[in-house]
């Protein structure tokens, strides 16, 4: 009797010792593995390994690793709930090893990003320390997000490994004003290679005097067709640094993209609160008007850099050309490359609003045509007051998009955090999280089998 009560004895301490070695090693796969309820994605499937690094760390907590040893667009994400039309500020530490791109351009690497959007931080590649990195952007008219920490991009792939650390975000307060800031970057060279060939253009000492003549008219121009709905201020930058690279579209042909201009405009842009962007350069000209392929633009609008508006304003090919010019005889609106391209910006912006707005290139279908003089500038005044006339009213931009500014640094000088990254303090809590996500999963299997069997 006594043996037996030994022996049962020590089978319990063996079972406790044996389950207390099993609930160790469930608890450090549970650290290594948790994802603090991100979604994992991947555009190759099983090509990078998600994990959490206590040796690896920036503050007391594990950090959230990515590793890619091979080519790929991964990221954590998580959807947070956003208040419509309001600014908001995501912030990590990153640090990065051997972070390399596939297509050796500026927008992929460790970043920020929000999920089928352009929306975006800066790119981190190569072996870089610990740094802070910041995705400012606006709602919209959004009510949910799903904010990623990705080791990629939209613009293309990487292999490499990425930490990512103490996430925030914070909203801050929408801006009333109705002043734009306008940013003009005059690249006054051009040193590309297209087709095995080297082609050097300069910018002109005309070429400049006329695009700063042309931003003056622009300034006076978005105030006078929107009716003092906006007003204008700008700055100008001649930039000596040559423009290296360029973007190609089928549809479009060769353009500078943010990407290829971040190096040349950057330290200008960074907290300087500008709320568009126009890039002006040359890509011809009489020598070598057909070197660089061009589909039929001047300028090329509806991108952005960061959340704000970004316009490539192209310079013409023939040195005698009027179209920057402000002559009575020739041209009495030459600002009407710069206001076009703007409002290809506010056309989606209001867009992405909710709004319903006639596309701007559509003029000749409610009956405006393109005059001698002053090109489209009628239209442009109807499409900017919402004075164009349909069989169902009056259509154009809504009077609210010109106080719908890019999201920037000001608008959080007053801002609170949101606690969606807030992650476990104890291990109670960390329990807690492991019970509620199981009952996440049963919930899941549960609801698609009921889907299954209707």
């Amino acid at each position: 009797m006594k043996n037996r009560k030994t022996i049962k004895t020590i089978f319990n301490i063996i079972t406790t010792i044996i389950l207390i070695i099993c609930l160790y090693f469930a608890y450090q796969f549970y650290q290594k593995n948790n994802f603090n309820d991100f979604v994992r994605s991947e555009n190759n499937l099983y090509t990078s390994e998600f994990s959490r690094d206590n040796e690896v760390k920036y503050s007391s907590k594990r950090s959230y690793k990515i590793t890619s040893p091979e080519y790929n667009d991964a990221m954590f994400f998580k959807t947070i709930q956003v208040e419509k039309n309001k600014p908001y500020k995501v912030t990590c530490m990153v640090k990065t090893n051997n972070v390399e791109s596939k297509e050796q351009i500026s927008g992929t690497g460790a970043q920020i990003s929000i999920q089928d959007s352009t929306e975006r931080s800066v790119a981190i590649s190569g072996t870089q320390d610990w740094q802070k990195i910041e995705l400012i952007f606006n709602s919209k008219d959004r009510d949910t997000v799903n904010i990623g920490f990705r080791l990629g991009g939209y613009l293309g792939q990487v292999k490499g490994e990425a930490w990512f650390s103490d996430f925030t975000i914070e909203q801050g307060v929408s801006e009333q004003s109705t002043e734009w800031n306008f940013a003009c970057f005059i690249l006054k060279q051009t040193d590309v290679v297209i087709d095995e060939q080297n082609i050097k253009l300069e910018v002109s000492s005309t070429d400049i005097t006329d695009i700063r003549n042309t931003m003056e008219r622009f300034k006076n121009s978005a105030q006078e067709l929107s009716e003092g709905k906006m007003t204008a201020k700008y700055d100008i930058y001649e930039i000596d640094t040559p423009l290296t690279t360029l973007s190609y579209d089928e549809q479009y042909g060769y353009y500078a993209s943010p990407e290829d201009v971040e190096s040349q405009i950057k330290d200008y842009i960074k907290n300087s609160n500008y709320d568009h962007i126009f890039i002006v350069l040359r890509l011809g000209n009489e020598e070598h008007k057909d070197d660089i392929e061009i589909n039929d633009w001047i300028g090329l609008g509806s991108m952005d850099y960061y959340g704000i508006g970004f316009s490539n304003i192209r310079l013409p090919n023939d040195s005698r050309s009027y179209i920057y010019k402000y002559n009575p005889r020739i041209n009495t609106f030459p600002e009407e490359v710069f206001l076009h391209e703007f409002l290809h910006s506010l056309e989606r912006t209001s867009k992405e609003y909710g709004y319903e707005v006639p596309d701007l290139h559509n003029y000749e279908k409610y009956g405006y045509t393109n005059q001698r003089l002053t090109g489209q500038k009628i239209w442009y005044t109807d499409y900017m007051n919402k004075n164009i006339n349909t069989e169902t009213g009056k259509i154009g931009l809504p009077n609210e998009v010109y106080g719908l500014k890019p999201a920037k640094e000001s608008n959080f000088e007053t801002a609170y955090k949101i606690e969606e990254f807030k992650e476990p303090e104890n291990i109670i809590e960390e329990i807690r999280q492991i019970f509620g996500q199981i009952y996440t999963n049963i919930q899941l299997i549960f609801n698609n089998k009921e889907i299954q069997t209707q």
